[in-house]
């Protein structure tokens, strides 16, 4: 049984920074892309970054274009563990965010962490 449990996020002022984390539980494989995905309110989620390890070569990192530059992922494999360091937090960051895991049978979510950039 996969499980995500997430921790981080609250209320920032803009250009603050914060730092969400995630640990699964279960059996993962560091090739399973683990990330971050946000929803707004009366917005679509969308991803924010992923990483997964690749059998030969570096990790694969996936950022969306308005993280890039801002936010970094970073993935520990021997706790299952990913982070995600936000900086330049502006008021548009605020969302839910959740963490996401993908097997080859499905995707798992994390229940979502609140963060709210305050203007």
């Amino acid at each position: 049984q996969v499980q995500l449990v997430e921790s981080g996020g609250g209320l920032v002022q803009s250009g603050g920074s914060l730092r969400l984390s995630c640990r699964a539980s279960g059996i993962i494989s560091r090739l399973n892309p683990m990330g971050w995905y946000r929803q707004a309110p009366g917005k679509q989620r969308e991803l924010v970054a992923d990483v997964a390890a690749r059998i030969n070569g570096s990790p694969t990192t996936t950022y969306a274009n308005f993280a890039k530059g801002r936010f970094t992922i970073s993935r520990d494999d021997a706790t299952n563990t990913v982070a995600l360091q936000m900086d330049s937090l502006k008021p548009e960051d605020t969302a839910v965010y959740y963490c996401n895991l993908k097997l080859p049978s499905r995707q798992h979510w994390g229940q979502g962490t609140q963060v709210t950039v305050s203007s």
